[in-house]
């Protein structure tokens, strides 16, 4: 079997290469460019078990393929792509949000310190607490820098303390900025006012209105978490990922999202 082997190998690389070189080299760049884009998006959404898997298959039909025919690669090639389709359909939002974070320079801030989170998340708790019981609209943008350039340059920078008077000032009914989103980085109010990408979805309930659907549509474009206090209603909820993953959200709530947001960069 080993001479076998021995002979395939001199042969792939002394006459196969040599007469088939470009078709070789097109495949080899592809090959790299899908397998880059798998990890990228794997790695960047925390799918690290996915990695391994794809991996030890690509060795498994690889080794299947010295001791085999060109059956072998074409069985490859096969399950390379089948793993692709897989992978795009699991993460399709992921996928259009990691090329849209590639596309965005992010600068090098200051990391808000450990001892001033508390101090922020309680800041927030309170502002939001007090915009929902007096039913003040509010949508509240967590990022972690990496929000395209077009949405902070559609409002105005306000780089501000965080503060429950400064955020409810701002989402004050009369006040200039208080249709748009708020933008905080780190431990600043970066923006105010900004307007975000719409989901587009006909099945959405009815009652979600403009910062919902804002809201919606701005997890999937970029990682980043959402806080909507509905102007209607009051109601409070947290949006990640292109869905609600927490309606009628309370102060516990509200604190698990702001330190989920805050934490990882402890982590």
């Amino acid at each position: 079997m080993f001479r076998d082997f021995w002979g395939r190998l001199v042969d792939f690389f002394v006459n196969d290469i040599g007469t088939y070189y470009f078709s070789y080299l097109i495949q080899l760049v592809l090959y790299f460019a899908l397998f880059y884009m798998m990890f990228k998006v794997l790695k960047v959404n925390k799918s690290e078990r996915f990695v391994a898997m794809i991996v030890f298959f690509v060795i498994l039909f690889g080794v299947s393929f010295a001791f085999s025919d060109t059956i072998a690669s074409q069985t490859l090639i096969i399950i390379i792509f089948m793993i692709a389709l897989i992978v795009f359909t699991m993460f399709h939002t992921e996928i259009k949000r990691t090329f849209l974070d590639s596309n965005i320079k992010k600068s090098k801030k200051e990391k808000v310190n450990a001892t001033g989170v508390d101090f922020i998340i309680e800041e927030t708790v309170r502002a939001v607490q007090n915009m929902s019981k007096k039913d003040i609209g509010a949508l509240i943008v967590l990022s972690d820098e990496n929000l395209p350039e077009g949405i902070i340059e559609s409002g105005t920078v306000v780089n501000a303390r965080i503060t429950s008077q400064m955020i409810e000032a701002v989402f004050y009914p009369k006040a200039p900025l208080h249709d748009g989103a708020m933008i905080i980085e780190g431990d600043r109010i970066y923006a105010a006012g900004c307007f975000l990408p719409i989901v587009q979805n006909e099945n959405l309930p009815q009652e979600l209105g403009s910062r919902h659907r804002a809201a919606l549509g701005v997890t999937v474009a970029a990682n980043v978490t959402a806080i909507v206090v509905s102007e209607e209603t009051g109601i409070i909820s947290i949006v990640r990922n292109g869905a609600i993953v927490k309606k009628y959200a309370d102060a516990m709530d509200i604190k698990k999202a702001l330190k989920d947001f805050y934490w990882s960069d402890f982590n």
